[in-house]
């Protein structure tokens, strides 16, 4: 079994391997499974079908590959990760082909994750010159004291479907920047974006054999491979994006073994809208924030609040341009709202806003099923018992609210036990500065809405939202061990 072709389409008709020690092989057991786009349901191409055993295979390989590339020159690493950006860029409209194809990713989306790509690789490539420790003070005579930091060895990388590219990316950039190495496991959903293409970019660019290695694996079956990455001796740290259930059963798992995890699990983002906002860049905002790539970020608007003053006319005009919203093929540049992944999700989403209508919601936009796609849906007097006001319903819909008060949109948001973005629209940024401060979340964005990244920055949430911080800027924190060193340049005495 080998790789993904490098040209053109090519890897629609390539059997994906996985990619162990340097080399695309089949899954152990031979099996494999099909990847289907959703917007037309035809055979992307047939993927190894991995399991516990495979994941094992590419562990050892990264543990042996683990020695050499945490010695190499700091001009090395430098270098590959800078080759991988030329690389990557080059092959731009392809990669741009092949997310539209595998996850429904529109000509917007796409370019947003393709250039935090670009410069995930450029920022990278400094890590390799960061300082890889400090001075400390000592009270003992004659004694130098130090905190280094250190690789911790293999890490492993759970990914998910929904930004496939960066979301990989980001999963495995800082640790292999800061000299560990890599087991990545992409989504089911996406192969080849959020793995393959990867392994193709990295090893061309220069990494050598073992440093990353990607197993993949059928629909319903990741389990297996990540139990055997929290159980192997071998894997020091597990970064995961994902639910928040998912990452629950994973952190319960990790304790057991006594392993760190990076958790970025699910949000329930609110966009709160102040008396004082200019309504008509209230409505861009919201409609962006809330339907970017069909609501399929984890950053994503799930509710916006408007302060009464505002709330008619905000609600008329929002209805109004999310009804608008050009929806259909991803290929099409002008298409906002494209297919959400899969038949269950689809399911799902009609699910949850029939019961909540049923319970006494209005549907303001949206609200009817156009396989593959699910039109931006606005909904309003959502009652808390309704399924879709709690956890995140991971698609176009968004739920609106007016508020007495800013503040009472922020103890509302607050209520949530999720808590990873949020956004304030204020025509005093102060106001929104204090406000923010009161958000129990991991991110805010006052005059902006809620779906922004960038490589360096802290990114993640609080309470059931996850752990830690992704970010090549904190990326030393969460995958390097951190040493106390003493040294002494002559004897000490000892007083027995």
């Amino acid at each position: 079994m080998t790789g993904a072709g490098r040209a053109g389409n090519g890897w629609r008709t390539a059997r994906l391997g996985h990619f162990i020690g340097g080399d695309w092989v089949a899954a152990g057991s031979g099996r494999t499974y099909l990847d289907h786009s959703p917007w037309s349901g035809a055979v992307l191409c047939e993927v190894a079908a991995g399991d516990a055993e495979d994941a094992h295979r590419a562990i050892e390989a990264a543990h042996a590959a683990f020695g050499g590339w945490a010695g190499e020159s700091p001009w090395r690493r430098q270098q590959i990760f800078l080759r991988a950006a030329d690389i990557l860029e080059g092959r731009r409209a392809e990669v741009l082909d092949a997310l539209a194809d595998e996850t429904g990713c529109g000509r917007h989306f796409g370019d947003v994750q393709f250039d935090f790509t670009l410069r995930l690789l450029r920022q990278a490539a400094h890590l390799a010159y960061r300082p890889v420790g400090e001075l400390l003070p000592s009270d003992v005579e004659g004694t130098q004291a130090m905190a280094v930091r250190r690789p911790v060895g293999v890490v492993a990388a759970i990914a998910p479907w929904n930004a496939s590219l960066t979301l990989a990316g980001r999963a495995i950039v800082g640790p292999l920047a800061l000299g560990n190495t890599v087991v990545l496991k992409p989504s089911e959903e996406a192969p080849y974006t959020g793995g393959a293409l990867w392994a193709e970019i990295l090893h061309e660019a220069g990494l050598p054999a073992g440093v990353l290695n990607v197993v993949t694996h059928a629909p319903g079956e990741a389990g297996d491979i990540g139990d055997a990455m929290l159980a192997n001796p071998l894997v020091k740290r597990i970064n995961f994006t994902g639910s928040t259930p998912t990452g629950r059963r994973l952190a319960e798992k990790a304790g057991r073994h006594l392993k760190r995890v990076v958790l970025q699990l699910s949000g329930q983002n609110p966009l709160i809208v102040a008396r004082d906002a200019e309504v008509g860049y209230a409505v861009d905002a919201a409609a962006y924030g809330a339907f970017v790539h069909q609501g399929q970020v984890c950053m994503c608007a799930r509710r916006v609040y408007v302060e009464r003053p505002l709330a008619e006319e905000f609600a008329e005009r929002f209805a109004a341009k999310v009804a608008a919203l050009p929806t259909g093929d991803p290929h099409d540049p002008e298409t906002v709202v494209g297919p959400v992944i899969n038949e269950w999700a689809l399911a799902l989403l009609d699910r949850r806003v029939n019961e909540a209508v049923e319970l006494g919601a209005r549907v303001l936009a949206g609200g009817v099923p156009r396989p593959p796609c699910y039109p931006a849906t606005v909904l309003t007097d959502v009652p808390d018992k309704a399924e879709i006001a709690h956890g995140e319903t991971f698609g176009p819909v968004v739920i609106l609210e007016a508020v007495d008060s800013a503040e009472e949109a922020v103890a509302r948001a607050n209520r949530s036990d999720l808590g990873l973005a949020a956004s304030i629209i204020t025509g005093d940024s102060r106001r929104g500065l204090r406000l923010a401060a009161k958000l129990d979340v991991g991110i805010v964005h006052v005059n902006d809405q809620p779906v922004n990244d960038e490589p360096h920055m802290p990114f993640g949430g609080v309470k059931d939202s996850g752990w830690g911080r992704f970010g090549l800027g904190f990326a030393a924190e969460e995958f390097c061990e951190l040493q106390w060193v003493t040294v002494r340049d002559q004897d000490r005495t000892f007083p027995f």
